[in-house]
């Protein structure tokens, strides 16, 4: 057990001898909890010196050396769902000395990614994909005529989406060789981890009983009767001592709870399970942050850790960010307003609404990893006059696409969305990144979009979309903001309004979002104008016919993909009123944008102000190059 993070690289000499998953089935069994010991405690150094997930991690490590100390991985497949607990499993397969750079550019990803190892069955980022995934695996590795395994191993809150039961639901209709990994954290599905469910358990795995179990099956096919008192009775002992019973009647061969952190017990029964055909379930206990006090005592707090850095001599001014403007905002607004409710799909801490849940305890809906349902259910309550928040990831808003436009679009249902996370996301890289979502949303009717550029702005636009009476939408960022104060006495801005920022000539920058202080530094430096947009849709149109007949070039800037995003919205506006002022959009390439810090992204990528400042020049040298005689 440990209290605090190591400062120094602890002694791990079974450790250091692994390269692969082949030298860890290469160990004799005994020697297993040892590595598991170094590997903890690797684990603990390498995170407090680079960052990164964490307590996850801890609590997989027994899970990681069974699952490749009994599969034959790579060749047999091992998804693992979300992908924050795969640090051991990196570690294990030959990715030890690269821990160090982990979710920092051109280093590993802090996910499992099939670019980087062919240990990584399948790239991951959102949760509740592990099941699909690796169902699909055995059934094409079946087709194929290969002998290969496929193990899903997914948590308890990711099994609350509706995609994990959908896969469960087909795999019960196939004979795929299949298990899946229930890794059971919070004891949210069943406490029963005593010695009843022990002892049930280590019979349900036995050989013995497996034969006794199968072989019966064949005697009782022609005693229908008897057959299925047999099978009521062995469902019953079961369900007194376990949640199986769910699990046996979709199809699945059920067994469990066991001890996670119980090596013997985790290799002895995964080797078991991997000689029964079919769909099986193996169902685990283990403690988030296992191993270290702090983490153990504060799983949420202990999720991610941030890089030790040593502490600035000059304390650094507190600046909100954007998640904590929004959840200020929410309780104000709630109470001022008894029909607000807040709803999220499992990201209370990460969206700001803890202080919400707390003070507006009925009005606050955590529906898990569900975001299909989160959006409908606030359709269902803006039917009856209330008025829904939805608190979402720029990513996670992607799964609930036809739930935006089927359930609340058409039918012009007030609900509000804080759409947290668009834009680049630093160190979490693409899947995490919300660079499509004004891409994803102009295109629906009845619907608007704010953009702001700071705290104020970003209260202010919430304010505004709040009081719309339809489907609204309000982008901002991860991280924190410039340390503009908010002015919670201003009015409700106009919708569809601009705002002029700086007054120039020749260039006209339109800013959509929080890169405004790039383009003011830009703007100052050359003399051009800035005006920020504040609405993707509706646009100030007035604002950008002006500008186009005012300037020789309107360049458009924002963090989102350029296909479709609100430069592309400027265009047209341009083409439809016969304008032909140059245009220059500047926003993210059509590719997927690696991990690494939010402002090696941007310089990577142009839009930092060098690059902003570079892009522009090279489009006023084009407009201005003499053509060839």
């Amino acid at each position: 057990m440990f209290d605090e993070i190591p400062s120094q690289r602890p002694d791990t000499p079974l450790l250091d001898t692994i390269q692969g998953a082949a030298d860890v089935r290469a160990l004799d069994e005994k020697l297993l909890p040892q590595l598991a010991k170094e590997l903890r405690a690797f684990l603990l150094f390498t995170v407090g010196q680079s960052g990164g997930h964490f307590g996850a991690g801890l609590g997989v490590v027994e899970l990681t050396i069974a699952l490749h100390y009994v599969l034959n991985t790579p060749d047999d497949r091992v998804v693992w769902d979300v992908g924050h607990q795969t640090y051991p499993h990196k570690i294990l397969t030959g990715r030890r000395d690269a821990m160090g750079s982990i979710r920092q550019h051109n280093g590993l990803s802090g996910f499992p990614k099939r670019s980087e190892s062919h240990y990584d069955a399948f790239g991951v980022g959102h949760s509740s994909t592990s099941i699909s995934a690796a169902l699909g695996m055995a059934l094409g590795a079946q087709m194929a005529g290969r002998e290969q395994k496929a193990v899903a191993v997914i948590g308890d809150g990711a099994m609350t989406a509706g995609m994990a039961f959908e896969a469960l639901n087909h795999a019960a209709h196939t004979k795929a060789d299949l298990l899946v990994v229930l890794n059971d954290n919070n004891m949210s599905i069943s406490p029963n981890v005593g010695g009843l469910a022990t002892y049930f358990s280590k019979i349900w795995a036995s050989k013995a009983y497996t034969s006794f179990r199968e072989g019966g099956k064949k005697v009782l096919k022609r005693l229908p009767q008897a057959s299925e008192l047999v099978r009521k009775t062995e469902e019953h002992m079961k369900g007194m001592v376990s949640p199986g019973t769910l699990f046996e009647e979709l199809g699945f061969y059920y067994v469990g709870p066991i001890d996670g952190h119980d090596l013997p017990r985790l290799t002895h029964d995964l080797k078991n399970l991997s000689e029964i055909p079919g769909p099986k379930l193996l169902h685990i206990i283990t403690q988030k942050g296992k191993g270290f006090t702090p983490a153990e005592k504060d799983p949420v707090g202990y999720h991610a850790l941030n890089k030790i850095e040593p502490k600035p001599e000059k304390p650094q001014q507190k600046r909100l960010k954007y998640q904590d403007v929004f959840g200020q905002w929410l309780c104000d607004t709630a109470s001022q307003d008894p029909s607000l409710v807040g709803i999220t799909p499992a990201m209370c801490e990460g969206s700001g609404m803890v202080e919400f849940s707390e003070r507006f305890t009925d009005r606050y809906f955590d529906v898990a990893i569900a975001e299909q349902h989160a959006v409908t259910l606030a359709a269902g309550m803006a039917c009856e006059g209330q008025k829904p928040v939805v608190a979402i990831y720029s990513t996670f808003l992607q799964r609930a696409y036809d739930q935006l436009v089927h359930d609340v679009a058409i039918q012009k249902l007030d609900v509000t969305f804080a759409i947290d996370r668009a834009g680049l996301v630093g160190e979490d890289g693409p899947t995490h990144g919300g660079n499509f979502d004004i891409s994803y949303l102009n295109c629906i009717p009845e619907l608007t979009i704010a953009t702001p550029s700071d705290e104020n702005e970003c209260y202010q636009l919430l304010n505004t979309s709040y009081a719309f009476k339809g489907p609204s939408a309000v982008r901002y960022p991860r991280g924190t903001g410039l340390g503009v104060a908010i002015d919670k006495t201003a009015a409700d801005l106009p919708i569809g309004t601009s705002r002029a920022i700086l007054t120039g000539a020749s260039v006209c920058i339109l800013n959509f979002g929080v890169l405004l202080p790039s383009a003011q530094a830009v703007a100052q430096k050359h003399g051009f104008s800035v005006i920020d947009m504040r609405w993707v849709k509706p646009l100030d149109t007035s604002a950008i016919l002006k500008a186009a007949q005012q300037h020789s070039l309107i360049v458009t800037l924002e963090e989102n993909t350029i296909q479709g995003g609100a430069g592309s919205a400027v265009n047209q506006v341009l083409i439809q009123n016969s304008i032909t002022t140059p245009t220059l959009n500047l926003g993210l390439p059509d590719s997927y944008i690696e991990h690494a810090k939010r402002s090696e992204q941007l310089a990577q990528i142009g839009l930092d102000i060098e690059g902003i400042e570079a892009s522009i020049q090279r489009r006023l040298q084009s407009l201005h190059a003499t053509p060839a005689a």
